[in-house]
């Protein structure tokens, strides 16, 4: 396993080639102190047998699949599933396979290193060899995740990221201010696939338009964003000053609060089972096309 760090004068980052994972993430706030920003487990190692994906970049698609199958141009072809749903690519995914890393560069203000996977035709199933580019850049205090993939086949493709953003050393997430710029969610089911209605957020408990406490509501919720032209959400700490806002390309976000320890997943992505749901926004890919997910994180303090 190989292990990387960039820095510049705002922001440091380590990652990991398996599973393109973002380790530890930290944010100066002062000349002589930095702010941990995410979730991390106490060595490379831990992540083999990380069930969380911590850190990692989660694909062919992102989020969960239903019917053990996906039809692509009139084909079917069965996919790897368990109990009919296959969540972040199946058994391996992205997250559990060794990337190459092919680029470091470092400078004051601008730092990025650039990983590359080849997933093969049928990979989980998943139809066409698909590559598959990472790029971590950190600009000022800035933090820019870039996922570029291309086929040589119709194929579907869903990236995201899954660190656990954590900006404060408090054993809970729940005090934080949490502003999230979506008047739509995709209602899910028991499974929590969705089940093809989009509903309306105001006056309900997934209403964060106003900045409000996350408070103790547990979310695995996929959230439709408003209008790009906006950031699409924030995270503020009273306890550490540390304010976090966020941009993306992507027309749809999944917030995941996990249950068994503190950190807030802002999944960036199209929404789950999207080739089922002929509304949803479109996730197939073809020859020729380029996918790219793109999302910036912007840290300042507030002290």
């Amino acid at each position: 396993m190989k292990q990387v760090s960039i820095k510049n004068d705002h922001l440091s980052l380590e990652a990991l080639d398996y599973g393109a994972i973002i380790r530890k993430l930290k944010f100066r706030v002062s000349d002589n102190s930095w702010v941990d920003l995410c979730v991390s487990l106490n060595s490379p190692e831990a992540y083999l047998n990380d069930p969380f994906a911590i850190g990692a970049c989660a694909g062919r698609f992102a989020g969960r699949l239903s019917g053990g199958f996906l039809q692509v141009e009139g084909e079917t072809f069965p996919i790897s599933h368990s109990d009919g749903i296959t969540l972040h690519g199946g058994k391996r995914g992205f997250a559990k396979r060794y990337w190459k890393m092919i680029s470091k560069a470092e400078s004051t203000d601008t730092s990025e290193v650039r990983l590359t996977y080849k997933s093969p035709h049928l990979e989980e199933g998943f139809p066409g060899n698909l590559d598959v580019k990472a790029t971590y850049t950190l600009s000022k205090n800035v933090l820019i995740i870039r996922y570029e993939a291309s086929t040589d086949q119709p194929t579907v493709v869903n990236l995201t990221n899954h660190t656990y953003f954590k900006i404060d050393s408090q054993p809970q997430v729940s005090h934080y201010q949490f502003l999230l710029h979506a008047a739509k969610r995709a209602e899910t089911d028991s499974k929590l696939l969705p089940t093809g209605r989009i509903l309306e957020v105001s006056g309900t408990e997934f209403d964060f338009q106003t900045a409000r406490p996350i408070g103790e509501l547990p979310l695995d919720t996929p959230f439709l964003l408003n209008s790009q032209r906006e950031a699409a959400a924030r995270l503020t700490s009273a306890v550490s000053g540390v304010r976090m806002t966020m941009h993306t390309n992507q027309p749809a976000v999944v917030v995941y609060t996990p249950g068994g320890f503190a950190g807030i997943c802002l999944e960036t992505q199209n929404l789950p089972d999207a080739p089922r749901h002929g509304h949803f926004p479109n996730s197939f890919l073809y020859p020729g096309e380029t996918y790219v997910n793109e999302t910036q994180y912007v840290f300042e303090s507030l002290i």
